[in-house]
């Protein structure tokens, strides 16, 4: 879970920056202004690394009971 969590954080804050940086026109139109592929990218990056940093705060949970009892 820890393991998922930290690469929740390099993966998905990766892939925003480089969204943010797309020369493709994927992200942008001619205007610069969003499309709507750069929203659904961004909502799914948002909550992807959202999800996985809960993930990784439970799997610290975890490792810490188990400190614990020993």
């Amino acid at each position: 879970m820890l393991a998922f969590g930290a690469w929740s954080w390099v993966i998905w804050i990766t892939f925003a920056k480089n969204l943010w940086k797309d020369g493709s026109g994927l992200a942008f139109d001619d205007a610069g202004d969003p499309t709507a592929y750069f929203w659904v990218h961004l909502a799914l990056a948002i909550t992807s690394f959202l999800l996985g940093t809960a993930v990784g705060l439970i799997g610290l949970r975890g490792v810490r009971a188990l400190r614990r009892r020993s």
